[in-house]
């Protein structure tokens, strides 16, 4: 089943380590290019939901200006579900490539890819 895109985005930003909520809202804005922009109410039901199916854990609590900051971390379990996601992305991903590419509407260029029929092309990192 695929993974909802907050939920792939939430994981992600905690693959290079512990953040906290506001950081991880940060970083999922960030990685998205502004697509997903996540609610605290929002982010913090998708890290306890993420946590009870052990998918993260907190790594830590501190203590600032009077606020309690909880910092989340991915599991081993997280880390896999992560890694499935992408290569079921990967796999979906080629297999519409090789359907457009048997169709002529589809050329595979350096750096990006080429939407021929549409003239719409693609580069690496945005939409050109």
């Amino acid at each position: 089943m695929a993974m909802h895109e907050p939920t792939f985005f939430i994981l992600t930003a905690l693959a290079e380590g512990p953040q906290h909520g506001y950081g991880v809202m940060q970083t999922v804005a960030r990685l998205s290019g502004d697509r997903v922009t996540l609610r605290a109410g929002t982010l913090y039901a998708a890290l306890d939901r993420l946590t009870t199916e052990g998918l993260l854990t907190v790594d830590r609590e501190e203590a600032l200006q009077g606020r309690l900051r909880r910092y989340y971390r991915l599991t081993d379990a997280g880390s896999a579900a992560l890694g499935a996601e992408v290569v079921r992305m990967r796999s979906a991903a080629s297999m519409a490539a090789a359907r457009l590419r048997t169709h002529g509407g589809f050329a595979l260029a350096a750096g990006g890819a080429t939407l021929a029929a549409s003239g719409l092309a693609l580069a690496a990192g945005g939409a050109a």
